[in-house]
């Protein structure tokens, strides 16, 4: 092993072991591994900055702009809630993810899958008190998984056909047919996707975020829901319209022609024009606000029909003009657009109606606000803002024809070769920002640094690999050291190389080392090459067990606080059953030797 192998080994070690065990963040981690390689003249400048103009990585924070364009909308959310409409449960909701992902999947790119389905999936774990962190790593792998189905599916079958068409090792072998990929792929999604459903849960990671926590515990609300004559609630027991399980929400007591039924019993009737008191957090109320539910808050009036509108918090100070009178006579519509929908008062139990809350010094309110509150509340010593918990903006029909036509047509013309992607998803950022859809000021928001660090210098790292030939030699060696155990062993150890390799340095990369050792194995042996084309096409996509390994697991890395430990955790049991269904179906379909 020469000296620049030795010190390209030290810091694939380093990486792996501290990012397993997260001595340093993962950030910070690649920037001295790849710095180790600057200053020892293994990598230049150029080549470790040669990630951050890289085409893929700038389609991947393309999709991350585009996608939190998407998410602030609530277009998708209303899109996808009549699909997964009383869906509520983490088994269920993952069914009727997974599956429905994977299809499409094997038609369409899954990288702007992905980032379509993303914003939908962190929002409606956020409703039903399940963290995105036990949804995001099975949308990716669920993506990943369809991929590998046909030949379109996922660019690594297309680099893979390319090589095939290129070869001159065994001539006659020149292509790839589209459901070739089919057997295998099609039994992954059912395996693979029944493993995610029975045992994801249990595997993943809670990463509630702490403010949330917090929130829920320290800042519960008081809020009315008034029930209509025409309220699916109407004359129900509380019971019967379930009114005592809403996520988030707890029923304390009801008004009814000024009297109070407190404790609520299961069997009581809701009746008419009846004020229900629930306790809620931020989150949950302003859900309420934004969802389409039978449960809005009783003086949300006018503000619900506006088309902008910001869900805020804020602190009554102690020389506050509103103090000791009730939120009625305070006129806090009128003089600040802006409407109270729920107060919390330092944990005290509250009752009664909101409107009858006479309001003193540190009480917190919950506002629904109009386009006009800032510029009335300037100079107000009244109170200050504690938080903007949300911002709630519905969209005109014809930007949401724009929003969701125009990514499609920009997946469409990339698919069809018209267009490259990046160029398509350029252009239609542009057309966001001119139709005012996307505001420049709040277009970065959407981007993790984080991860686009971790993805540049990832490429860096693979390059070194290459260029010191350190992945070509381990590769040979591991292969020839198998390769009298038989052919069964020689696949399975052909996929663990190239899935390992995928793992550290991307699947193309994996591809173009493992691909040529492939191949002459099989002219060698006298077999049927197709086989084990296949397993590298196989095991490169099927990158599980790290982040960087797939780039719809580089999307969700961040927006679910993982770590690698949590990719390797879920993902090294699914890459087993991968591997064994892999080998086991292509030894029988092609009829090798099982010596």
């Amino acid at each position: 092993m020469t000296t620049d192998q030795f010190i390209v080994t030290g810091v694939i070690l380093f990486l792996l072991i501290s990012l397993y065990k997260r001595v340093f963040g993962p950030g910070f981690t690649f920037v001295i591994g790849i710095s180790v390689l600057g200053l020892t003249g293994i990598l230049t400048p150029s080549e470790i900055l040669k990630g951050f103009a890289n085409e893929q990585i700038a389609v991947i924070i393309l999709l991350l702009l585009i996608g939190e364009v998407i998410r602030k909308s609530a277009l998708i959310d209303s899109l996808f809630d009549r699909f997964f409409q009383k869906t509520h449960t983490y088994k269920g909701f993952m069914l009727k993810l997974i599956f429905p992902v994977a299809a499409l999947s094997s038609m369409i790119n899954n990288t702007p899958l992905v980032a379509i389905m993303m914003p939908y999936v962190h929002n409606w774990g956020r409703r039903n008190n399940i963290a995105s962190s036990k949804l995001l790593i099975p949308l990716s792998y669920a993506a990943i998984l369809g991929g590998t189905a046909t030949l379109i599916g996922t660019s690594t079958n297309l680099v893979v056909n390319g090589l095939v068409a290129e070869q001159t090792v065994i001539p006659g072998f020149h292509t790839l047919e589209i459901f070739d990929f089919a057997p295998v792929g099609l039994s992954m999604i059912v395996i693979g996707g029944l493993y995610l459903v029975l045992f994801g849960y249990k595997l993943l990671p809670d990463n509630s975020g702490l403010k949330e926590k917090l929130s829920e515990k320290t800042r519960e609300y008081i809020v009315e829901v008034r029930i209509s004559s025409n309220s699916e609630y109407h004359n129900k027991t509380v019971e019967n319209a379930k009114l005592r399980n809403l996520k988030g929400l707890f029923l304390v007591e009801i008004i009814r022609n000024g009297q109070t039924i407190s404790p609520v019993s299961p069997q009581t009737r809701v009746q008419e024009n009846d004020l229900l008191v629930f306790a809620g957090n931020t989150e949950t109320i302003a859900d309420m606000i934004e969802n389409n539910s039978n449960i809005k808050p009783a003086e949300l009036g006018t503000f619900g029909k506006r088309n902008k509108k910001e869900v805020v918090e804020v602190f009554v100070t102690p020389n506050s003009a509103l103090l000791s009178k009730t939120i009625k006579e305070s006129n806090f519509r009128g003089r600040y657009d802006a409407a109270i929908l729920a107060v919390h008062r330092n944990g005290e139990k509250m009752s009664g109606k909101i409107g009858d809350v006479t309001l003193i010094a540190g009480d917190l309110l919950l506002l629904v606000t109009g386009e006009d509150f800032t510029n009335r509340t300037t100079d107000s010593s009244d109170f200050f803002v504690v938080d903007k918990v949300r911002s709630i903006e519905k969209m005109p029909t014809y930007q949401s024809i724009i929003l969701i036509g125009g990514l499609i047509a920009a997946v469409v013309l990339s698919s069809l070769k018209i267009v490259p992607l990046f160029t398509s998803l350029m252009v239609f950022i542009i057309v966001l920002l001119l139709t005012k859809i996307a505001r420049p000021k709040e277009l970065h928001q959407g981007l993790n640094f984080n991860l686009i660090f971790i993805i540049a210098l990832s490429l860096a790292l693979g390059m070194a690999m290459m260029k010191t030939n350190i992945a070509f030699a381990l590769s040979h060696s591991f292969l020839e050291f198998i390769r009298p155990f038989g052919v069964v062993t020689l696949l399975l150890g052909i996929f663990v190389l190239t899935n390992l390799l995928a793992s550290v340095i991307t699947n193309i990369g994996a591809v173009a080392i493992v691909f040529p050792i492939s191949l002459s194995l099989a002219e060698q042996l006298g077999a049927n090459p197709k086989p084990f084309v296949l397993l590298v096409a196989y095991a490169a996509a099927a990158s599980f067990i790290t982040p960087i390994g797939y780039q719809t697991n580089l999307m969700v890395y961040g927006p679910g606080g993982y770590t690698f430990r949590d990719f390797m955790k879920i993902g090294l049991p699914l890459t087993i059953l991968f591997m064994i269904t892999t080998v086991l179906l292509l030894t029988l379909q092609y009829d090798l030797h099982l010596n």
